[in-house]
């Protein structure tokens, strides 16, 4: 806080004080904003990765000898690419309940976050926004495949038999990219911030 001179006059006192509490108000709305995006964060990758972790669907599939038939499953491990997206949409998941609870406790204490602190979680932002992003596409990627298929190189859609397990991934792709929204809500949200200091 500002020392006030003793020679001061009480209009200079009021607007100094005016000031003080106008940039602490601003501080805690971003610091509120910033809890909001981090529960959503949680939110988007979470059920994201419920949607994706529960798609397995087993289908009876006709083949040419006896039985004529056979059961065959489609789960999300079968795609190193739905792999990938499980583990990024785990970590992002675990960083965010433990960045709510940090932001929670700032506004509760209302005390100042440190700059260090707020670099390392803006890096750390930035690197899962990369990494979930890239998840994201290439989960999208494999989707569209098993959507369309893709004749010029043989590939067969599946989609029109396992079509539950298909629609939980194309769930778990699509809320992904709204997390991948979130963490880049809370990137510029960190750029206003520093900016205002």
């Amino acid at each position: 806080m500002a020392s006030i001179n003793p020679g001061s006059s009480p209009l200079a006192v009021v607007e100094l004080e005016k000031n003080s509490h106008g940039t602490t108000n601003k501080t805690t709305k971003l610091v509120l904003h910033d809890v909001i995006l981090r529960v959503c964060l949680f939110a988007t990758t979470l059920t994201s990765l419920v949607a994706l972790m529960t798609s397995k669907q087993t289908e009876m599939i006709p083949v040419p000898f006896p039985p004529y038939g056979a059961s065959v499953s489609a789960k999300f491990t079968d795609s190193p690419a739905f792999v990938y997206s499980s583990a990024a949409l785990s970590v992002t998941c675990l960083y965010s309940i433990i960045t709510t609870i940090l932001s929670f406790l700032t506004l509760v204490k209302r005390s100042a976050t440190s700059t260090k602190l707020m670099s390392c979680v803006f890096a750390i932002d930035v690197l899962l926004l990369g990494i979930l992003a890239s998840a994201t596409g290439a989960a999208g990627e494999v989707a569209y495949l098993g959507l369309k298929g893709n004749s010029n190189v043989g590939w067969q859609k599946i989609c029109n038999v396992y079509d539950s397990y298909c629609r939980h991934v194309g769930f778990s792709v699509l809320i992904s990219i709204f997390a991948s929204i979130v963490l880049s809500l809370l990137i510029i949200l960190y750029i206003v911030a520093m900016s205002r200091r």
